[in-house]
């Protein structure tokens, strides 16, 4: 988005709108606001430095990574750098917590970086043609892809597993197992965030195998983190004990449900079944090894790299690639 795009949306001169965000002291109050309105609503963010405007290109590509605590991205970013590099490019990345705004950061990262292309790893699955109006270079959601949002697949890339049917995968797993009353650990029933794709293929497998969906073995967090899952599943088991399977959504809110029900006397395979997705190295060093259903990390990491500097190079259009996950039978079934 240029300042003249804002002038139009405005309605309201490019001269006005340059004064507006050099706070020049000469416009009015309500063209101030109308400019400042658009302005706040598609997340524009002027370069203000000169040294920057003055290059016209780096090399620059850019890596937002929503979730700063999160170990599943661990190999995914080193997989990233190394292929970033490789393709004699600079990583730069920056970390946000859950709540903050990858666009902005994205857009803000862009102007003074100059970056070539983004990846963003981890990110809302309801993104808007309006709001990435702001980034003006190629990008690739990593881990993710667009569910929700109304963006053309032609305009981005991703690089994913299908977590609707690694969902139904793992509820299949316990159903096999002769499990009926399967409980769900997530971190949002519908938050617009894998938690909510992957509450959609539990849901999905429940049907199919002639099972209720239960509001009393749904068990919502608000949160991916360990502690949270602890403390929520904790909560949780004071009302609920009439169940025999816990499938959390992500490895790690296993493993601090895993602590929650063995303080509750409740031993794993023995009394209730868990199992998850992800395939973090952590759970694989757990006891009992987290029975799961491991992603491709390096793979993505690679791949979306590849996809990003193949686009950047003008070599392919945008794509979208769903990689397959595979069963780690773990110790956590029975």
């Amino acid at each position: 988005m240029t300042i003249k795009d804002i002038a139009r949306l405005a309605g309201v001169s490019v001269s006005t709108v340059s004064r507006v965000l050099n706070d020049h002291p000469d416009v009015s109050d309500t063209a101030k606001e109308k400019v400042l309105a658009v302005v706040n609503e598609y997340n524009y963010i002027p370069n203000t430095s000169a040294r920057e405007l003055g290059k016209s290109s780096s090399d620059n590509i850019g890596v937002v990574v929503r979730g700063m605590s999160n170990p599943f991205y661990t190999k995914i970013i080193t997989a990233i750098g190394n292929k970033i590099e490789a393709a004699g490019y600079t990583m730069v990345m920056q970390q946000i917590g859950t709540s903050d705004d990858e666009i902005m950061t994205a857009a803000r990262m862009e102007r003074d970086k100059k970056l070539q292309g983004i990846i963003f790893l981890g990110g809302k699955l309801d993104y808007t043609k309006d709001q990435m109006l702001s980034i003006n270079v190629p990008y690739v959601c990593c881990t993710f892809s667009n569910e929700y949002g109304n963006l053309d697949k032609t305009d981005y890339s991703s690089v994913c597993i299908d977590d609707n049917q690694a969902a139904y995968d793992a509820v299949q797993l316990l159903y096999k197992q002769g499990h009926r009353r399967i409980a769900v650990l997530l971190s949002g029933a519908e938050d617009g965030s894998v938690s909510q794709v992957r509450f959609e293929g539990y849901k999905r497998a429940l049907r199919d195998f002639g099972l209720e969906v239960d509001d009393n073995l749904i068990i919502e967090i608000s949160s991916y983190n360990i502690a949270d899952a602890y403390a929520g599943m904790k909560a949780w088991l004071k009302k609920n004990r009439d169940f025999t399977a816990v499938f959390a959504i992500s490895d790690n809110m296993a493993m601090g449900a895993m602590k929650a029900l063995r303080e509750y006397g409740v031993t794993v395979p023995k009394d209730v079944a868990l199992i998850a997705i992800d395939g973090i190295e952590a759970s694989e060093y757990m006891n009992p090894v987290l029975s799961t259903l491991c992603q491709p990390m390096e793979k993505m990491g690679t791949e979306a790299v590849k996809l990003l500097t193949d686009i950047i190079n003008g070599k392919k259009g945008h794509k979208h690639i769903i990689l397959p996950t595979s069963v780690r039978q773990g110790e956590t079934i029975k």
